[in-house]
């Protein structure tokens, strides 16, 4: 997210978002514009292989060229995968 009338980049603060709010691949990932955090610690790549095999929510197109995850979805991944850990 932008701040229009900064031009600074405001940091998205993931647990303060809504289950059905989107985010987008430079969001989920470390891809430089996210300010050094990442929600998934994993490639572009890894993440659209991840979706292909099933392993990974597949994103919703939202129009033509945006592509995004919704955020209950992804919380709801990674609690499977912490979870998933404990056994």
């Amino acid at each position: 997210m932008k701040d229009q009338s900064q031009g600074r980049s405001r940091a998205i603060v993931f647990d303060d978002l809504p289950d059905d709010a989107y985010l987008r691949v430079r969001q989920l990932i470390l891809d430089g514009g996210n300010n050094g955090s990442a929600i998934l610690p994993v490639s572009r790549a890894t993440l659209w292989r991840m979706v292909n095999l099933g392993k990974f929510p597949a994103p919703r197109k939202i129009s033509a060229g945006v592509t995004a995850w919704q955020v209950g979805a992804v919380r709801k991944w990674l609690l499977e995968q912490k979870e998933g850990g404990r056994k």
